[in-house]
């Protein structure tokens, strides 16, 4: 199995802009720790995903240094990186012509794994996710359930034991009922398996449930970076207009 590692995710002045100069992301500064799942919070166009993709090198930084396992990004080769770097967007990805299993022991493949070991490490995932393995390993992605794809995608992320997991809005595409139970059977794997995480989300009850710290983001900037307990204290406007959300989503949840 893979290392956990001991370093990391580190951003120094970082930021991004597009060729015609407009900044997507500004001078961030802030710390992933190891085996923390921190969440990047912010309304649509605060710079999440912008973010997120700077750390799989999808982008690079335009100014500034992002660091992974304490070597700055633009050292590292692509896809060396990307290999140890799990991925779980919110449209999955799955390769339609290929069986679950066969989904599931993409990455493993290009790293040369034998088939027996994949196939083993593709059924130890399907039983961590709650899928019987039995049953789901020889389906196609079109004979699943939208939540039974998404732990696919899941399983396809951690199937090369990444140090790293990012995961970008991975769960918005689904039912409120099924979002709610994938949300709280990924609370406990989080706990099983120790990654360092960084889970994009706009959903603030999501990332209550989910988060050892939140980054609030706000037109590209770090405007709050901490337990999800202090978004709740801050005086900030744009942090207390996603408190007031939360408070509301709770009240809802407790009404009859």
């Amino acid at each position: 199995m893979t290392p956990i590692a001991t370093q990391g995710i580190e951003f120094r002045d970082a930021g991004f802009s597009l060729p015609d100069g407009r900044p997507l992301l500004k001078r961030l500064n802030m710390s992933v720790d190891p085996g923390e799942t921190l969440v990047l919070l912010g309304r649509s166009g605060s710079g999440k995903t912008t973010t997120m993709k700077l750390i799989n090198r999808l982008l690079d930084p335009t100014e500034g240094q992002v660091l992974v396992e304490g070597k700055t990004t633009l050292k590292w080769d692509p896809i060396r990186l990307r290999r140890r770097i799990g991925y779980v967007i919110q449209e999955i990805g799955l390769f339609p012509h290929l069986t679950v299993e066969q989904n599931i022991g993409v990455v493993p493949r290009l790293e040369g794994w034998a088939a027996d070991r994949i196939r083993a490490r593709a059924w130890e995932l399907l039983s961590l996710v709650g899928l019987d393995a039995d049953r789901f390993a020889g389906r196609l992605p079109r004979e699943l359930s939208g939540g039974q794809r998404q732990r696919v995608g899941v399983a396809r992320a951690l199937a090369a034991d990444p140090p790293v997991i990012l995961l970008d809005e991975p769960f918005g595409a689904l039912d409120p009922i099924t979002r709610r139970e994938i949300q709280q059977e990924f609370k406990s794997l989080q706990k099983e398996l120790g990654k360092t995480m960084v889970f994009v989300t706009h959903d603030i009850a999501e990332a209550f449930t989910l988060a050892t710290r939140i980054a609030l983001l706000k037109d590209g900037e770090l405007i709050l970076l901490g337990p999800p307990q202090q978004l709740v204290e801050s005086d900030h406007p744009e942090a207390r207009a996603f408190a007031a959300c939360f408070q509301d989503a709770q009240r809802d949840r407790s009404t009859p």
